[in-house]
């Protein structure tokens, strides 16, 4: 979606100087430029999958329509296209472009194969209208929907624009928000809500220029280019979600296996033939990975529970005991007991297996933290990996592993 009811932007230049502050100057390229760096991360899944390419293509066009009111693309293509003229109406056939790209993004999802046609032809129908309405007024420069003599070229070629802006904004606004109810698809959820504000703001404003054009009343129009810029932003944010999503779900694995690779590395060194891979330095893990960080983490948190399970057989009998003891004389928090206690044993009896003693009788006394959910088992090897390296691990895994202690 475009803006184009005022005098070209470069006229809005000087008047920053007279703002406490360029900073809202500069958020019309910072908006930019993450619109554009959406479209470039998410271009080739777009493609990939069609139900995504009405959706990244009204973007894109709106990207291109936002692009041509800088300042400085405006002189750009001032010097390639020697006219005003024809940065305007490319700026408005953009924006009738992504208005129609957005009605078809609608009609996919909530319609069948002639609703998407009927988006076609009203698109093409609008685009032909507006040359035609352009074409037949005397010769002229900026498109404004105020000024002196009226809206430039015509009110009906605003009305006409601003229509077909304000219904396909409605229609998605509306679409994205039941839509974002009905889904339980958190990505999905947050990409529609983002994308169904932005629209709102869009739609907010070609319903002030609508305002403007019968009501010649120009009063809010300075402001709402930050509207769009809005608009803009949230929309890059909505494209984005996926990649955000995937960026934070890689952050929480490599912080799995960061935190569980000193557990991990200790205990399959005493039981290694449970471990897939053979232990290589911490780091090399994240930065040069062996497999995709989830498996890596997945793998990680699996042979951390097998290589308990094997060192269970060397636990003496009385040392759960003792453990529970020692670790209730340091005061360890009673939500951290299990893991702790865990903790303790299990570096005893990995010495002990290190040592080459022999097995003994299972104890039974294992702490149950298997509950066929991957991460609530998750959560409580990253515990047992912290109470690990802590002082009341160590002080307990330097003493004799008696049946007594």
């Amino acid at each position: 979606m475009c803006w184009t009811g005022w005098k070209p932007r470069w006229g809005r230049v000087q008047r920053m100087s007279a703002e406490p502050s360029d900073v809202l100057y500069w958020f019309d390229y910072i908006c930019l430029g993450w619109l554009w760096l959406a479209l470039a991360l998410r271009a080739s899944a777009a493609l990939r999958a069609p139900e995504q390419r009405g959706l990244w293509l009204a973007v894109a066009t709106a990207a291109v329509a936002m692009l041509l009111t800088l300042p400085a693309a405006n002189q750009l293509a001032l010097q390639a296209s020697g006219g005003v003229h024809a940065i305007a109406l490319v700026r408005n056939m953009s924006g009738v472009l992504s208005s129609g790209a957005v009605l078809y993004f609608v009609s996919a999802t909530a319609g069948g194969r002639r609703l998407r046609l009927g988006v076609c032809y009203a698109t093409g129908l609008a685009m032909v209208s507006l040359l035609v309405l352009d074409s037949l007024v005397p010769p002229h420069q900026e498109h404004a929907v105020s000024g002196h003599l009226g809206p430039t070229p015509s009110t009906a070629y605003w009305l006409v624009l601003v229509v077909d802006h304000l219904a396909a904004d409605f229609s998605c606004a509306f679409l994205c928000r039941q839509y974002g109810r009905r889904t339980a698809n958190p990505v999905l959820k947050t990409s529609l809500r983002m994308f169904g504000i932005g629209t709102a703001f869009s739609f907010v404003f070609w319903f002030c220029q609508l305002i403007n054009l019968l009501f010649h009343t120009d009063r809010p129009l300075p402001y709402l280019s930050y509207v769009m810029d809005l608009h803009g932003l949230l929309r890059a944010i909505a494209l984005l979600v996926p990649s955000l999503w995937a960026v934070q779900g890689a952050v929480a694995e490599i912080r799995t296996i960061w935190r569980l690779w000193p557990l991990w590395r200790d205990l399959v060194q005493a039981a290694p033939n449970v471990a897939f891979l053979k232990p290589r330095h911490r780091l090399l893990d994240i930065v040069w990975p062996q497999a995709p960080w989830r498996l890596l983490a997945y793998r990680k948190i699996i042979e951390t529970r097998d290589a308990i399970l094997v060192l269970d057989d060397y636990v003496t009998t009385g040392t759960w005991a003792r453990a529970r003891r020692h670790v209730a004389a340091v005061g360890v928090a009673h939500a951290k007991v299990d893991a702790t206690v865990l903790a303790c044993v299990m570096a005893g009896a990995r010495s002990a297996k290190l040592a080459g003693l022999p097995q003994q009788q299972s104890a039974g006394s294992l702490v149950n933290f298997d509950n066929g959910d991957l991460e609530s088992e998750k959560a409580f090897l990253l515990d047992m990996a912290r109470a690990y390296a802590s002082a009341p691990a160590r002080n307990f895994a330097i003493r004799p592993n008696t049946p007594d202690g």
